[in-house]
């Protein structure tokens, strides 16, 4: 079943009796609104004119905007709203019972194909970033699905998007009318559509320290794409929130660090000019693309991944490649191997040939497959590392461009 974008454009503020947070948060506007701000902070060094960016002590103000982050005082803090429910493997599980720990709180709907595989990739990342610090951290979700509460449900989406044996990943469920409670106590936002029974919730991020206390509210949007530096951010976060004696150094990239390097994001990216794959007398310039959103998926026909891949781009070029560019670039591939792959795959969007892999160096890509999202005006919005589905990629895309939404 497909699931329903997961923003809250439509939703109000969260009632008074939930926790406190300072706006609320509106997934539409925020792929454009949040490069924006990452280009002032990483070019300029400066906030917003409504003040600086509330930050933690492992955070920077960079990272701080990409979490969406409201730090609550010192002092100032509520404990965090108490509920017992029931986990994947048919544990009852309170909030309680997590003491002593650094808990990040999400809450994710169990049928989702979109943001929550995103954020479930990150939640993946974030624990192998947190080392031996994860033992002492618990990624504790909420299920947002009143029409899928049962167990195997929960456990099927933790196992189908890898986090089946994170051992401190806890997706919990329980009646309609117990899950009702639950956001209601947090002031999540739940649209529910009993035609096709789908939903459409707001993606809050909740920090709790070990004393049980709501120390920061952050939230997960087209940004949790970014699954490397997003990943090492709430793995930073989460550390942060436990005593200063078991704090460790957080694993991964150092969070968007100002170097205005080609892969930073919010840079323009370097152009390029390639031969097409299916016709090596033709060659394709990323200048030609300007004006509009561009996908840039750089693969290979020895490529497992990418090969599993393919189709969901090529569906997403369908959806979308009337108002979105697309572009596959084969890195230090065989062309004739490249466009004989293509060919029976059924692909129709341009793909350009990479012999020697000097194009994707620019990009600093890690592993095949490896996407990035290109805003009109040639810079870098997006980088996704590993294989994405239709919907996680159209979400990231329609996001960054609220025009794109299909109606």
């Amino acid at each position: 079943m497909a699931d329903t974008l997961e923003d809250d454009r439509i939703a109000p503020p969260p009632p008074a009796a939930g926790p406190a947070r300072r706006r609320p948060l509106v997934f539409a506007a925020l792929g454009t609104a949040l490069a924006a701000v990452l280009a002032v902070v990483l070019f300029l060094g400066v906030g917003t004119g409504s003040g600086p960016p509330e930050v933690a002590p492992g955070i920077t103000a960079t990272a701080s905007y990409l979490l969406e982050l409201d730090v609550l005082p010192p002092g100032g803090s509520a404990p965090a709203p108490g509920f017992t429910l029931t986990d994947q493997h048919g544990r009852t599980v309170s909030l309680s019972q997590f003491r002593g720990k650094s808990v990040v709180l999400s809450f994710n709907d169990d049928e989702c194909t979109d943001i929550c595989t995103l954020l479930a990739e990150d939640v993946a990342a974030a624990d192998r970033d947190l080392g031996p610090a994860a033992r002492d951290v618990v990624f504790l979700s909420v299920n947002a699905n009143p029409y899928y509460p049962g167990i195997s449900a929960v456990r099927s989406w933790s196992d189908q998007h890898g986090l089946g044996h994170v051992a401190n990943w806890v997706f919990v469920t329980g009646s309609p009318a117990a899950l009702r409670s639950v956001w209601g106590k947090y002031g999540v936002e739940v649209e529910l559509d009993p035609a096709t029974r789908t939903v459409v919730h707001s993606t809050e991020l909740y920090f709790i320290g070990p004393s049980g206390r709501q120390l920061a509210i952050g939230s997960f949007g087209s940004t949790s794409a970014d699954t490397a530096i997003f990943s090492h951010v709430l793995a930073q976060m989460a550390d942060d929130d436990l005593p200063g004696s078991e704090r460790v150094t957080v694993g991964g990239p150092s969070p968007l660090a100002p170097d205005q390097g080609p892969s930073a994001i919010g840079a323009r990216v370097p152009g390029f000019a390639l031969p097409l794959v299916t016709d090596p007398h033709a060659r394709l310039s990323l200048s030609h693309l300007r004006g509009r959103y561009t996908v840039v998926n750089f693969w290979s026909s020895t490529c497992t991944a990418c090969v599993r891949e393919m189709p969901a781009l090529e569906q997403s070029y369908r959806d979308l490649g009337a108002r979105v560019n697309f572009v596959g670039v084969d890195v230090s591939d065989n062309r004739a191997a490249a466009a004989a792959f293509a060919r029976r795959i059924g692909v129709t969007y341009p793909l350009v040939s990479d012999p020697t892999g000097a194009v994707a160096a620019t990009y600093e890509i890690p592993a095949l497959p490896f996407t990035a999202v290109l805003s009109p005006a040639g810079l870098l919005k997006t980088l996704h590392p590993g294989a994405m589905t239709t919907e996680q990629l159209e979400y990231v895309v329609e996001n960054l461009d609220p025009s794109l939404l299909k109606h």
